[in-house]
């Protein structure tokens, strides 16, 4: 259908291509890079130049071969059917729609995301990032028929991606703001996103009130607006069922969906535990808790944190133990935003089970942790080991350690 239009394929055969450092022209955001971000705005057709693509700084051929770059994605979408509920959705469309393009790698979303590019893609012609943008105009456009107008715009200047990002940081905290009041009881349907199978085959999200998908880019609302808008889309709607566990968070609904969208892998799965059955997780997560058993309590790091845990593992060393759609107890990719749940890991004890987390994420997260709790965490700041947490959690009495807390029954 595009043979001879764009210099490389389209197609979700592309799907799952990982991208070798060795083999990669060129990397955007990932690990290496502080600033970067992707952003789909519904904006009025009349502020848009349809299928525009523009390039802020400089094009992939202008950097050096094999270097990590800034970058802001902006995707910008009119139509007369089109809502603003319905942008996170279409934001997520992009990880689906680049990992369709030959020799192009996605990973991760919002202020996380991760792009390669392949050495033999770019020697084919895709050779700019306005090519890029073509690309993702004929995807949006072929696929979304509500589309109306589209434009394109990379940001590669760093210092203008770094402008930006708080404004972005803004538009998903908004989103996130959204779903926090409604609750697992007060809804008959969960959603599930099947959008990370290409990479993990046996994993799939079980999206709720109280658990936003692991990526933090899907909450209910968003799943309901998906599912509205492509009802054979990569997010579906699933009976909550009965429920069999209040606590651990066991519904028939997710069972059945873990087992036939596992084929057959697993049966059940706990939505609010790490242990037993836990949510599997496929590589997008935005973070892991991670069980210590030395003081029978969690840990918490996200992507970003560099440096060691204080197990003495990086954060993509946990991902490896982690990720691949398996149940791995004590091991849960999760969003960050599920901090914030009121489910969560209720079934483990919850916040008052953390013992260590980045002094960061401490920070951004401390309207969700209990005010009594908030010094009695650890960070990188205040230990380096197992043996020294042991000693910190000893001294300022942390509850879980002091046994206080009770799991509940």
């Amino acid at each position: 259908m595009t043979e001879g239009v764009f210099p490389v394929d389209i197609g979700p055969q592309y799907e799952g291509e990982v991208i070798r450092k060795t083999d990669m022209r060129i990397e955007f955001g990932g690990p290496n890079v502080r600033s970067k971000f992707e952003l789909v705005a519904i904006k009025e057709p009349a502020e848009i130049v349809h299928e525009k693509v523009e390039v802020v700084g400089p094009d992939i051929a202008e950097f050096p071969e094999e270097s990590s770059q800034p970058i802001a994605l902006l995707v910008e979408i009119g139509g007369s059917r089109l809502e603003k509920d319905i942008e996170p959705v279409l934001e997520r469309r992009l990880h689906l729609y680049l990992n369709y393009i030959e020799g192009v790698y996605h990973m991760n979303q919002r202020q996380d995301i991760w792009i390669r590019l392949r050495k033999d893609s770019f020697n084919k012609g895709l050779n700019s990032l306005k090519i890029l943008g073509d690309m993702l105009i004929f995807l949006y456009s072929s696929e979304i028929d509500i589309i109306e107008k589209i434009q394109v715009t990379f940001i590669t200047d760093g210092s203008k991606v770094e402008e930006l990002l708080p404004r972005a940081m803004q538009v998903y905290g908004a989103r996130d703001e959204k779903a926090r009041g409604l609750r697992e009881a007060d809804v008959e349907e969960f959603y599930s996103c099947a959008l990370c199978q290409s990479f993990a085959p046996t994993h799939i999200c079980c999206i709720t009130p109280e658990r936003i998908a692991n990526c933090g880019a899907i909450n209910w609302f968003d799943g309901k607006a998906a599912y509205q808008l492509d009802p054979e889309g990569p997010i579906q709607a699933v009976k909550k069922g009965e429920i069999l566990d209040a606590v651990r968070g066991e519904y028939t609904g997710a069972n059945q969906l873990a087992l036939e969208k596992s084929m057959g892998a697993y049966n059940k799965v706990y939505l609010h535990s790490a242990f037993a059955y836990p949510h599997t997780s496929c590589g997008c997560f935005q973070a892991i808790c991670f069980y210590i058993p030395e003081v029978d309590a969690f840990g918490i790091v996200h992507r970003d944190f560099e440096g060691d845990t204080v197990i003495g593992a990086p954060f993509t060393t946990l991902a490896g133990d982690t990720s691949g759609g398996r149940q791995v107890e004590g091991f849960l990719g999760i969003a960050l935003e599920y901090l914030r749940s009121p489910s969560f890991l209720k079934a483990d004890g919850g916040w008052y089970r953390i013992v260590w987390m980045p002094q960061i994420i401490k920070e951004l997260f401390r309207d969700a942790c209990p005010m009594d709790l908030y010094d009695k965490i650890a960070t990188e700041n205040d230990v380096h080991n197992v043996e020294e947490l042991v000693e910190f959690l000893d001294r300022v009495e942390h509850p879980w350690v002091k046994g206080e807390i009770k799991l509940p029954v």
